[in-house]
């Protein structure tokens, strides 16, 4: 790793001793239910996702049945995440196509994910990650955001922070990283009232102050795991 503003290998280490347990907060167990849930999880909390899918994948467990799935009942399931029909055609339609295209298995490469309804490289990335085990950055709002105020990029382009933070870590550590500053991004860093005082990053972040560094107000401000 090569270093830069905001030391990205002593973030990589405090990170991992303050989220020993970061880990992708969507409930799955097949790469199928992950790429589900992803999907659902654009402009939604984990939280919310989890209620959903625990019914979604009891009823439709796999390609095939959820390529089959009435419309309406999907609707009704998803209802509660929001854009809940447009969500259902991408999850109908990608059905559809993993079962005609791939034989019913969700495919294992970024090409070939992104040609399925719904699923774009941030999505893609997930899937091949926390699936496949294959690695990859995934820029979502957490991860643009904080790398960012740390210095290592300088754009809200998924594609350009993409690029440039994978060229701060082998390859190795992508999918950790993605989930050690996503739970950061999410407990601390927050969009509006970061919690600077009560970061660990604060000596090495060049945005310390956007925020409450008062110590005590900044622990106020933590949230709790899968907010």
């Amino acid at each position: 790793m090569q270093e830069k503003p905001g030391q990205p290998a002593e973030v990589y280490a405090r990170l991992g001793e303050q989220y020993p347990d970061a880990q992708c907060e969507l409930d799955f167990t097949t790469p199928f239910e992950l790429l589900v849930a992803t999907v659902l999880s654009a402009q939604s909390t984990d939280r919310r996702v989890n209620l959903v899918t625990k019914e979604l994948f009891a009823t439709y467990p796999d390609a095939s049945s959820l390529a089959a799935a009435d419309r309406e009942d999907v609707e009704r399931i998803i209802g509660p995440v929001g854009f809940f029909r447009n969500k259902s055609t991408s999850l109908i339609g990608l059905s559809r196509k993993i079962v005609d295209d791939f034989d019913g298995a969700v495919p294992a490469t970024l090409e070939e994910l992104v040609t399925l309804p719904g699923v774009g490289r941030k999505t893609a990335n997930v899937v091949l990650g926390d699936g496949f085990g294959v690695p990859g950055i995934t820029p979502d709002t957490h991860l643009i955001r904080v790398t960012n105020r740390l210095g290592w990029v300088e754009s809200s382009k998924p594609d350009v922070v993409e690029r440039e933070v994978g060229k701060l870590f082998d390859p190795s550590v992508w999918v950790l990283l993605n989930h050690r500053i996503i739970w950061h991004g999410r407990r601390c860093c927050h969009a509006r009232r970061p919690a600077c005082g009560a970061c660990v990053l604060a000596d090495l972040c060049p945005s310390y102050g956007e925020g409450e560094t008062d110590p005590g107000k900044a622990e106020a401000l933590l949230r709790e795991p899968r907010s």
